[in-house]
């Protein structure tokens, strides 16, 4: 399965989720950048609020698109121990890594929600969107965070993703909606015919609309 665009992608997930559509006090989160485009189709299709949950990859600075860890906002943070070991990690690299990836945080935090009140999932159920998993380690450390903040029904929604990455969020989410699940999987962008980089005036653009 390929699709044109976030964009497309979105509409196409939308048409599998509608049994969440009219769920009292929906809420559906975006993981930025990329995952925007997609949730803001979701959130549409299925009429419900669109917000963000920051998220930031730890990468192995060998390997940059290779997860170590990621970390949310509220301080949570999800370790990859395979991919760790393999680079020789100890743990207070780890820590100033996580730190830099905190600082971006942060930033994208104002950038993106402005001076939206902080997020109030307590007892809501909740859709987290992303354009994608490879390791899952992005959507983990979402889905914990969310856990704590007291999120009811918790489903994740992705049009591609490996098939060991949503075997993990399976563990964590209480539905996992994936399009696809190629046994060969590369990359996410591998599976769109136009993957850009999403800016981060798109991104405000699709909140404030």
């Amino acid at each position: 399965m390929r699709f044109r665009d976030r964009r497309d992608a979105g509409r196409a997930l939308a048409a599998a989720l509608g049994h969440w559509r009219g769920l009292p006090g929906l809420q559906v989160l975006a993981l930025p950048r990329g995952g925007v485009p997609v949730a803001a189709e979701v959130a549409k299709a299925l009429d419900a609020p669109l917000d963000v949950l920051v998220v930031r990859k730890v990468g192995w600075p060998a390997q940059p698109e290779v997860a170590l860890a990621a970390i949310a906002s509220g301080g949570a943070m999800v370790r990859n121990p395979g991919v760790i070991a393999t680079a020789g990690i100890e743990e207070d690299e780890l820590a100033a890594l996580a730190a830099a990836e905190q600082r971006e945080l942060a930033r994208r935090e104002r950038a993106y929600r402005g001076g939206r009140a902080p997020l109030d999932v307590a007892g809501r159920p909740v859709l987290v969107v992303d354009d994608g998993l490879a390791t899952g380690a992005t959507m983990a450390v979402a889905l914990s965070a969310l856990r704590a903040l007291g999120a009811g029904q918790l489903g994740v929604a992705v049009p591609v993703g490996a098939p060991e990455a949503v075997a993990r969020c399976e563990t964590l989410a209480d539905e996992v909606a994936c399009l696809a699940t190629p046994r060969d999987f590369s990359a996410v962008g591998a599976y769109y015919d136009s993957f850009p980089q999403v800016a981060d005036d798109e991104v405000r653009h699709l909140l404030d609309r």
